[in-house]
């Protein structure tokens, strides 16, 4: 009887400290961004430039892999947002027109973040993507 009486504390502490949260949603914290989509011309000249409306924009939780873990679309202002999420490492990231790449695909264009604090809001540097013409 000694015993659980010791043993029930030990267990709720050991359970309440050892759930760590990793990279993921669940959090407070939140990730901004947008997206600005550069016309470039056949001699590599940007003619003009434009906010991206409805463009994907990807998010891997951590670094366990490399698929997308979640997507948004950006707004009409090329805006973009990942909330709740946890402190950790993501990798945003894009395509982009590619006019090296072999049989017409795109190119990835990845920025790494790191959220330190559970209520950090990042902005993200805008992001550009490029579309020949």
């Amino acid at each position: 009887m000694k015993n659980i009486k010791y043993l029930v504390p030990f267990l709720i502490i050991t359970l309440l400290f050892s759930c760590t949260k990793s990279a993921g949603t669940g959090g407070r914290a939140t990730i901004k961004g947008n997206i600005v989509v550069d016309n470039i011309n056949i001699l590599g000249n940007i003619v003009d430039s434009y906010d991206a409306q409805d463009q994907e924009v990807y998010i891997i939780y951590g670094q366990q892999n490399n698929t997308h873990d979640d997507d948004v679309n950006t707004s009409y202002d090329g805006t973009f947002e990942f909330k709740y999420l946890n402190k950790g490492n993501y990798e945003i990231f894009v395509y982009s027109d590619c006019v090296d790449c072999p049989k017409g695909q795109d190119s990835l264009i990845t920025k790494t973040i790191t959220i330190s604090d559970s209520e950090e809001i990042i902005e993200m540097d805008t992001i550009r993507i490029a579309n020949f013409i």
